[in-house]
């Protein structure tokens, strides 16, 4: 089953040829989930062939026009295009006024809902769950109210070998049990632990989008273990004073956060445009980090399944 991230955009404030202002598409087992919208994001989305109908659920991380600017007309689009799927918003409760002036000024032939799912950024919390998702808000530090996402996938029922069903007779009713994780008791009692039926599980896998935000200590805890990171680069180590002024990150530091937390890799992005070339953030960080990579734009990162390993 999919889990993928496509990149729509990897810089930050100010477009360039290449690269275009913040935005990201989740594959979740071919459910897709946009994640921030700069300007620009709707073309994107057909440069790199994303379908604009599979996209009905929007997570905005902050009210930044990097962040936002490209929604408008991405809404718009729908419009034209006939849209009659709701279209979830997830975004600051602050970006409901917007909406609403969206509404009155430009949402002429509005021809599907749009349902505003408004969060504060003062906690942790689960702000979407689904059968196969859960995504969780983690609070950032920034210079206007941010939040971070992390989107787990959840557990699978565990796959039965096709071999064990023959040679136990196994009914429907046995087989859904074995696959939530119980033994199979035979008729004259014996009991056969679940590990001789099935495969061992999958690994649920994770993505932790992490955007405009300070370096803090409690991150640490929050990101554990996270299969990938995304977390913002905007300078390299050289310009640090000046991250701190403006609420951002090195990628020096997003590299020894990904080494504390023991990620499976890192990606950077949300590039100043004062940097012409990004190989200088990917070299940074890997004399710190070596699964580092410097995002471009139409770059696909795929988490791949993998099966949990057993004790013996």
């Amino acid at each position: 089953m999919s889990f993928s991230v496509t990149i729509l955009g990897s810089n930050s404030a100010v477009p360039t040829h290449e690269r275009f202002p913040t935005a990201q598409v989740l594959n979740v087992h071919e459910r897709f989930f946009l994640i921030d919208c700069g300007e620009g994001t709707q073309i994107r989305l057909k440069q790199f062939g994303i379908n604009l109908s599979r996209i009905n659920r929007i997570f905005i991380s902050h009210l930044h026009g990097d962040h936002v600017f490209g929604l408008f007309g991405l809404m718009s689009t729908f419009t034209l295009l006939g849209r009659k799927n709701e279209l979830h918003i997830h975004a600051h409760s602050d970006f409901g006024a917007s909406l609403e002036h969206y509404k009155k000024y430009f949402g002429t032939g509005l021809c599907y809902d749009i349902v505003f799912h408004p969060f504060r950024t003062t906690k942790t919390e689960v702000i979407y769950d689904d059968k196969h998702l859960a995504v969780e808000l983690i609070p950032l530090r920034h210079s206007v109210p941010v939040a971070g996402f992390i989107f787990r996938e959840k557990a699978k029922l565990l796959n039965v070998k096709k071999e064990t069903i023959l040679k136990y007779s196994l009914s429907i009713k046995d087989i859904r049990k074995i696959k939530e994780g119980s033994d199979f008791v035979t008729g004259t009692g014996e009991v056969i632990p679940n590990s001789h039926f099935t495969l061992p599980p999958l690994k649920p896998r994770s993505y932790a989008f992490c955007t405009d935000t300070l370096m803090f200590s409690k991150l640490k805890s929050l990101l554990k273990e996270i299969d990938l990171l995304y977390f913002e680069s905007t300078f390299c180590e050289t310009d640090r004073k000046l991250a701190k002024i403006t609420g951002h990150t090195t990628a020096a530091q997003a590299a020894r956060l990904a080494h504390e937390v023991n990620a499976g890799r890192l990606i950077m992005g949300h590039f100043s445009t004062r940097y012409k070339n990004t190989d200088v953030f990917e070299k940074e960080a890997r004399e710190i980090f070596p699964e580092s990579h410097a995002v471009k734009d139409g770059e696909k990162f795929v988490i791949p399944q993998v099966r949990m390993e057993l004790p013996v």
